[in-house]
């Protein structure tokens, strides 16, 4: 066992719970399948059981599966080895150690479980934790290992850095100057191959850098989140609100204000319905006097037509809709990507832990004729943390979806004179 691996061993005397941050080929699966081996082999309790869980089965059966049967090939008659099932079982004691994939999670439900080790934890969906591999140890407080390398704002992420503050958890990272898993000159060679961002994240275990299909890094939303503009340096930009009402759910209802590279503070609202909404967007741009109103008309086709009761002009701005720029494959990448340029141009965005995390979230692709395609919100939904979703950010968004010209506002202090055909006759 080699130095980091017997650092981590003792990480986790007295922690139910430990998170290993750890670069590709440190020899992670090594590592958990050595604990997992020496928990059952140790448990003397009635009929102990363990898993190994990897994202998907055939990746835990190429990863995992081979490995453990040798490790327990020297117990020979001692030790029942079922290929079917992937599992091995501990003659002495009857403790079983099963390997497992996370796209098959129902197979957990309902197993009392002494242990786990989750492997590459960023490609697993929260809810396997949350709602089966955790609820499967509380019976006799077994404990879980999480190991893996950094891949963006998941639940591998918020694992790691919640672990500084919770009962009962530890963390470690462990880059590849640390377990000299590698030669020097090997590491040296992907250094100079690999873009940096690649090697920083695969190599150096860093959560902030950006994926290659990643919108926007940990690093510029923090960058971004420090910028400060005097009062008044903004005054010669227009005033725009963004509006995104709630879908179901957890989803919030957002309005987000912003004049020029200023973004001020969001305001969140939690089950209102259309009309409460419509009141609250009334009163802000009553308040604020904004250029213009963006208002999402997927959910919020209720909003619009209530704010042109109360006399407002606003605007519905259709997500799935057309781009203005043939580039992106509709409006919400469009916008998206507006708002990306913008926070590396000097957009100052509020210190707010939630949008950081909404706008560092989500991945793009190209579709077959090269169009840039941002990732659906359900599925950045499904790797933020439980409850969490990106409403923050897209009512952001919604600020960017058309250009927008400073209104005259010495022409909207005047009052309107209704026309006189008579007024030149007058003396």
């Amino acid at each position: 066992m080699r130095p980091w691996q017997r650092e981590c061993a003792n990480l986790s005397v007295g922690k139910r719970f430990l998170v290993l941050v750890l670069h590709r080929r440190a020899g992670k699966t090594e590592l958990a399948l050595k604990k997992l081996c020496n928990a059952a082999l140790k448990n003397t309790l009635d009929l102990p059981h363990y898993a190994y869980v990897a994202p998907l089965l055939k990746q835990a059966k190429t990863i995992a599966w081979a490995r453990l049967k040798q490790m327990v090939a020297p117990f020979g008659v001692h030790v029942d080895i079922n290929e079917s099932e992937l599992t091995v079982r501990f003659r002495p004691n009857g403790a079983v150690i099963r390997v497992l994939g996370a796209d098959n999670p129902d197979s957990l439900r309902g197993v009392r479980l002494d242990g786990a080790v989750i492997d590459e934890v960023a490609q697993v969906k929260p809810e396997v934790w949350e709602e089966i591999i955790r609820p499967a140890l509380s019976d006799r407080r077994g404990w879980a290992w999480f190991l893996g390398t950094p891949k963006g704002i998941n639940l591998f992420s918020a694992l790691y850095f919640g672990a500084e503050d919770w009962e009962d958890w530890g963390s470690a990272r462990y880059t590849v100057y640390d377990t000299d898993a590698l030669p020097a000159d090997e590491v040296e060679q992907l250094r100079l191959e690999m873009s940096e961002q690649a090697f920083a994240r695969e190599f150096l275990c860093d959560f902030s850098a950006a994926g290659d299909d990643q919108l926007l890094s940990l690093n510029d939303v923090e960058a971004a989140s420090r910028i400060e503009y005097k009062p008044g340096a903004m005054d010669y930009a227009p005033k725009i609100l963004g509006v995104d009402p709630a879908r179901f759910g957890n989803d919030r209802s957002v309005i987000v204000p912003r004049q020029g590279l200023q973004v001020f503070n969001p305001l969140v609202y939690r089950g209102l319905d259309n009309m409460e909404l419509a009141n609250r967007v009334a009163l802000k741009i009553e308040q604020w006097q904004p250029d213009a109103v963006f208002v999402d008309a997927g959910a919020g086709a209720g909003v619009i037509d209530r704010l042109r009761q109360l006399g407002h002009s606003v605007i519905e701005v259709n997500f799935g809709g057309r781009a203005s720029d043939q580039r992106y494959v509709n409006k919400r990448t469009e916008m998206w990507f507006e708002v990306a340029e913008a926070i590396r141009s000097g957009l100052s965005i509020p210190n707010d832990n939630a949008l950081k995390l909404e706008l560092a979230t989500p991945f793009y692709k190209f579709d077959s004729q090269n169009r840039l395609v941002l990732e659906s919100k359900d599925d950045i939904k499904k790797r933020m943390p439980e409850g969490a979703s990106p409403d923050i950010a897209d009512a952001l968004a919604l600020t960017y979806a058309f250009p927008v010209a400073k209104r005259d506002t010495i022409a909207l202090t005047k009052k309107r004179k209704e026309y006189d055909p008579y007024a030149s006759l007058r003396n």
